[in-house]
Order: structure tokens, then sequence, then C-alpha cells
């Protein structure tokens, strides 16, 4: 049970959530992304860059990830394509991916495409927020639990 991270667009604050709990479990923590990622010394992380194009990260994510190994996106193709093979998916706002509720994701995804392309505005995401953070870290935790009780 590991962690992978789509980390082209994951939020600094985030990143640095996941170097402390990587260290304080001692849980594999693995950031893919088509640039350089700084990431502190640690045995327990470590960076892929992957060559720049359209959904390499994420085909790399796709073809490294195990089941029940949990994966940080705000992609929801991604997260569709994790869930598929036994992982679990969470975005850095704390919104966990289930097989309940990302079809109806990506519809939401696909209609707001769909917008953007016939020329409306649709604005980007809000600021992560304090309460953005503490769902991801809350999540987070029941994560690692779960990992730990798995190990012993």
């Amino acid at each position: 049970m590991q962690i992978w991270v789509d980390a082209d667009a994951c939020p600094v604050v985030i990143k640095e959530i996941l170097f402390r709990a990587a260290e304080r479990t001692e849980t594999t923590l693995t950031l893919v992304a088509n640039q350089y990622i700084k990431t502190p010394p640690s045995k327990f992380i470590a960076s892929v860059r992957v060559m720049p194009g359209f959904d390499v990260a994420d085909n790399e994510i796709v073809q490294r990830v195990g089941q029940d190994d949990l994966v940080i996106t705000s992609d929801i193709p991604l997260a569709d394509e994790v869930l598929t093979k036994g992982a679990q998916a969470l975005s850095p706002r704390g919104e966990m991916y289930t097989r309940e509720n990302i079809k109806a994701r990506l519809n939401i995804r696909d209609f707001m495409d769909t917008l953007r392309s016939s020329g409306v505005q649709t604005g980007g995401p809000p600021a992560l927020s304090q309460s953005d953070r503490k769902a991801f870290a809350g999540y987070l935790d029941k994560w690692l639990a779960k990992k730990q009780r798995h190990i012993t």
C-alpha cells in the first residue's frame, strides 16, 4: 500500500502534508510529474519525471498503481481508472472518489468541458480553503490508519 501523486497540479500545501505523513508513517510516497518536483530527502519519498505530453503522468500512475494504493489527483478520468484497478483516489480538496460518485463527476466534467469549448467562461476552481486542507488530512489519516491495520 503506497501513495501516488499526480504532482503537476497538486498544491504545494498538500504535498507538504503528504511529505510529513509519509515520514511519520513510513509510507512510500511517489510523485509523478512531467517537470522536476522538489522533494525532501527521505527513503520513503520519491519522484518520477515523465516526458511532457497529454496524460503521460496519468498513464504512468495507472501503469504502476496497485490494488489498495492511494492516488492523489484532481483529474477525474485518472481517478476513474485507478478505481477500476482497485486503488483509492482522493482529490487535494479532500473529496474521496468512489465507484458510487465517479460517473456523476465525469458527466459534470464533460459538461463543463463542452461549455468551455463553446466559449462560455466557467472560471477556475476556488482557492484551496482551510476546510479543504482539513478534509484532505482527515481522509489521508483514515487511509494511513487502514494501512497500519493491514500491516499488523
